[in-house]
């Protein structure tokens, strides 16, 4: 039977806002699961994917192949989901105390008695996921190529996720200093000492416009493929070997604009470039030929994001590719800001 678990936190007003939540109880004692979208409210193709994969689930239990117990969350960020302004969401950071959404978990966990509507919507939404010895965390970046964020520590275990979801790159990482809500479940595992068999995942499902029935369907498809070669569903699934890209966190070069401007790219996504080479260039000032900034690459890597923004703000990021060699750039950390 679906249960509803759905749960309520404050608006920034002081109303409640509830964050609405499924759990199916498997049986068989296969491993518990959380699946969650929306952490970042502007980000909606991982909502469309749990909405396509929940009657699947569903399905599933009916027939008493769910051998598992799943936690599905397709929207957890009321707070963001809120944020409007001027007929834009603005879903990466809290409007009123400016902090990004999928930042701080591990410091708002720890609270006994969160004092702010952030902190505490963060603490309610690792209560769902804290006791789950599977957990995904679906985002999407601006435009890119399908990704996972996954700890070193879980590779390469966690090519199974990478081949069921067609990842073309796996970005290991080792510290969270950020407390990303994926670095708040190894952290919590860890101090636990609770890590073997488990796996917490940041999945990238491409890029912010990238939402379509024909996508949801094909990454719903490629998550309950994953959870059958898991043991959570009996059903018998060809598991798609991986033979993607694994990259370490430090060799991800980042390509900031130097300048505002007019963004034309010369290289799509996926484009494999030397070192050096022109990737796209920033008109400054149109009309002004003197005004064109050249974008190069800063070592030989593969294209795998960039903005889908095409008037940039100066220091915006403008590109993001995979190196060979650690970045000069690099400075630590999960994730962008």
């Amino acid at each position: 039977m679906l249960e509803d678990i759905s749960l309520t936190v404050n608006s920034d007003s002081g109303h409640p806002v509830p964050v609405r939540a499924w759990r199916l109880a498997g049986q068989g004692g296969g491993p518990r699961v959380h699946l969650q979208a929306g952490v970042h409210a502007d980000e909606i193709a991982g909502m469309l994917v749990l909405h396509k994969l929940l009657p699947r689930l569903e399905h599933a239990h009916a027939d008493r192949r769910l051998r598992g117990t799943v936690t599905v969350v397709p929207q957890a960020n009321p707070l963001g989901i809120a944020q409007f302004r001027n007929g834009h969401i603005l879903g990466r950071f809290h409007e009123s105390t400016s902090r990004n959404f999928n930042r701080h978990f591990i410091e708002s966990s720890a609270l006994q008695r969160p004092a702010t509507t952030f902190a505490a919507w963060q603490k309610a939404i690792v209560g769902l996921a804290v006791d789950a010895q599977i957990v995904l965390d679906l985002h999407t970046d601006s435009e890119a190529l399908p990704y996972i964020y996954v700890n070193r520590c879980f590779w390469p275990d966690a090519r199974d996720l990478a081949g069921a979801l067609e990842a073309d790159v796996a970005i290991l990482w080792d510290n969270d200093d950020d407390g990303a809500f994926e670095g708040a479940m190894v952290s919590h595992w860890l101090r636990a000492q609770q890590i073997e068999g488990r796996l917490a995942a940041t999945v990238e499902l491409r890029g912010q416009s990238d939402v379509s029935d024909d996508l949801a369907d094909r990454d719903a498809q490629g998550i309950y493929a994953f959870l059958c070669g898991r043991g959570v569903i009996e059903d018998r699934r060809v598991q798609r070997e991986w033979s993607g890209e694994t990259i370490p966190m430090g060799h991800m070069e980042t390509v900031f604009a130097p300048v505002s401007g007019v963004l034309v790219y010369e290289r799509e996504l996926g484009a494999q470039v030397a070192e050096g080479e022109r990737i796209a260039r920033i008109v400054a000032r149109p009309g002004d030929p003197s005004s064109e900034h050249v974008l190069r690459a800063p070592q030989a890597g593969r294209l795998v994001t960039r903005s889908r923004d095409r008037l940039i703000a100066q220091g915006d990021v403008a590109v993001k590719l995979t190196g060979s060699k650690p970045s000069a750039s690099w400075t630590g950390g999960v994730l962008d800001p």
